[in-house]
């Protein structure tokens, strides 16, 4: 198969599943995304900006990072094979081309002449398949904390068949795997990446000091002619989002994202509202394993005595959209709709059930949630009132992020967790996670039927089928009511009036390559 546009995250498997009929060839545009054109204002080259995060950073390494929060960062340092762009396409990077065998089985990578690390040094083949066989756990001796992406144990094996050709080898043909191959490509056998990362990106390290900030400088040799505009870029670590719209109010940051809406109605002077769809599925996430909630009667409750609309109205000003699934909803081809009239808010039946489940009088429990994340905890609060309607008491526990992935991520010892997970390049991986065996199925659940049909949806090539099983594992989570599902929210950022280009991306990234001062507005 040829790449003779770049792929487009949203319709990707129906893409690649297409060129496993039998086209093949190579992709004639090698030419990544540049830089936008000035909306309003010419862009003018230079000075730096501070960007508010509510997160520390789980580490350097972009192999070893989980949050969401990490990567979104490590996205201006860490480029791969390929990468997605502000449209949702994924274009060639580290690579100029890429062809994939008919069979599906083989996808051959050509390097782009010239990208360099930025410690100055050439990115070569070795490199490349260091890259992957160090995210794919295939390097011996294996390093624990090395984060393994389920989506890469396809791969049988990876190998130089030129001075600037790889060949990635797969077990069994993997309509999926493209987006996965946009993983950060490090110089081989670099071993202070946890300290000193280094990348091909449009920003290089300068320094992490923990709990306070990340700077970043422009890299002057890298392959996209135009961009980085900044010179410099600090991501200034805040312990919540209060004390960073603070700090914004003093005019010590230039962008915030993910601002509440009540923060997004006293936006100081000199700053505007850019808004965008999230792509996050925000739910009230059930520890399937946990009593009350080991039963499904318990948690079809629940998501009727949650009214999911009043909570975008009252958390986010009615942005939002409502979800019924854990399939985010730019995926349409594969996104059911009809899920979200599963549970219907209905305190009446969510009594019924609670009866029937033999928990007449209530109960009480405790809905664990991260304290950076203000929206999240908005939520839980106008969750915890409507749970009161129906008799049930629930209590907000709220732990760093830190905390949360240890107890609640890793260690699955809560009750229930209201968070937003970021949505997956595939739709395959968005099912992933509720495999019995995955690694990241922090819910428990455990459900053989589901697991073979997953198990079927791994090697099918057929469009048709794919979307079938994808629609039938999403019905099955939602009937199973794995979770409460709210909404897929609006991202909401304040932005500094001087700054333009900053883009909203169909996937949890900051680039700051495209962000720009406005002509006639550069700080002296």
């Amino acid at each position: 198969m040829s790449a003779n546009k770049p792929a487009k995250i949203l319709l990707l498997v129906t893409v690649l599943t297409i060129a496993l009929s039998g086209c093949s060839g190579k992709n004639k545009d090698s030419s990544p995304a540049g830089p936008a054109e000035a909306e309003k204002s010419e862009p003018v080259y230079g000075g730096s900006v501070t960007v508010g995060i509510t997160q520390d950073l789980d580490g350097l390494d972009p192999h070893k990072a989980i949050s969401a929060g990490t990567k979104e960062v490590l996205f201006n340092i860490f480029e791969g094979l390929v990468k997605f762009d502000a449209d949702g396409d994924l274009n060639p990077a580290a690579a100029e081309s890429y062809d994939i065998s008919d069979d599906g089985m083989t996808y051959t990578f050509t390097l782009r002449e010239g990208v360099r690390f930025h410690d100055g040094s050439p990115v070569t083949v070795e490199d490349v398949v260091y890259s992957i066989k160090r995210s794919a756990g295939m390097l011996e001796p294996k390093d624990p904390a090395i984060v393994t992406e389920s989506a890469l144990l396809i791969i049988s094996d990876v190998v130089a068949t030129g001075e600037r050709t790889v060949e990635i080898r797969l077990k069994q043909a993997d309509t999926e795997l493209l987006p996965y191959l946009t993983l950060a490509i490090v110089p081989k056998d670099y071993a202070e990446l946890d300290t000193k990362p280094i990348g091909t990106g449009p920003f290089k390290f300068v320094s992490y000091t923990p709990l306070q900030s990340i700077v970043l400088e422009k890299n002057e040799a890298y392959y996209i002619e135009g961009v980085p505009y900044l010179d410099r870029v600090t991501f200034k670590i805040s312990s919540g989002t209060d004390a960073a719209f603070m700090e914004l109010q003093a005019g010590s940051i230039d962008i915030l994202p993910y601002i509440t809406d009540a923060q997004a109605s006293h936006l100081p002077k000199g700053y505007h509202l850019e808004a965008g769809p999230m792509n996050l599925i925000q739910a009230l996430f059930i520890n399937n394993k946990v009593p009350p909630f080991d039963n499904k009667l318990v948690r079809q409750a629940l998501c009727h005595a949650v009214d999911r609309q009043a909570v975008i109205d009252m958390v986010s000003g009615g942005r939002g959209k409502v979800i019924g699934t854990n399939m985010y909803p730019g995926f349409k081809k594969y996104y059911d709709e009809s899920l979200v009239n599963v549970y219907p808010y209905n305190p009446e039946k969510a009594r019924e059930l609670l009866k029937e489940a033999g928990y007449e009088k209530g109960f009480e429990f405790t809905i664990t949630v991260p304290s950076n994340y203000q929206p999240h905890i908005d939520a839980a609060q106008v969750i915890v009132e409507q749970l009161k309607q129906v008799g049930i008491t629930a209590k907000i526990r709220l732990i760093e992020w830190s905390s949360w992935l240890s107890d609640v991520y890793r260690g699955r010892k809560y009750e229930t967790t209201l968070v937003g997970l970021a949505a997956e390049l595939s739709p395959g991986r968005a099912l992933s996670r509720f495999r019995s065996s995955a690694q990241n199925n922090f819910v428990n659940y455990s459900n053989p039927e589901f697991d073979a049909l997953y198990s079927q949806g791994e090697t099918e090539t057929k469009e048709e089928k794919k979307t079938e099983l994808y629609r039938q594992m999403q019905a099955m989570l939602t009937n199973d009511a794995v979770a409460v599902f709210i909404q897929d929210p609006y991202q909401l950022t304040a932005v500094s009036d001087k700054l333009g280009g900053y883009t909203h991306y169909p996937i949890y990234v900051q680039d700051m390559s495209l962000v720009y001062y406005k002509k006639g507005m550069l700080p002296d």
